[in-house]
């Protein structure tokens, strides 16, 4: 037998308490991954220039839509509406980002943990 190992589960650490704390991280992992693929389906949507662009991307981060209205287009300031774009997807992926980790932080009960 290994040098300290007294065959008492994990290091001589109580095996109850090891299988249910072990139990509990996989019913964490099964519940994180069920939230994780929850959140991948959702959709959101954000805008820029008081409305006249809109932003949706999903969970996965992935752009969905652009809408822009047409009193947006101004051919002479081309740049004000690629601002606007930009603004409206950035925080539709920030509004992404937010729920994502709060949701995190609901399940985890505000652990710090790195996934």
């Amino acid at each position: 037998m290994a040098k300290g190992f007294h065959g008492r589960g994990m290091g001589g650490m109580g095996g109850g308490m090891n299988m249910n704390m072990m139990k509990q991280v996989q019913k964490m992992q099964q519940d994180m991954q069920k939230m994780q693929a929850e959140l991948e389906l959702k959709e959101y949507a954000a805008a820029a220039g008081g409305g006249v662009v809109k932003a949706a991307v999903n969970g996965k981060r992935e752009l969905l839509s652009i809408t822009i209205d047409p009193e947006a287009v101004d051919p002479e300031d081309v740049e004000l509406l690629q601002d606007m774009v930009v603004a409206a997807v950035n925080e539709a992926l920030r509004t992404a980002e937010d729920d994502m980790n709060s949701s995190m932080q609901q399940l985890t009960g505000g652990l710090n943990l790195p996934f």
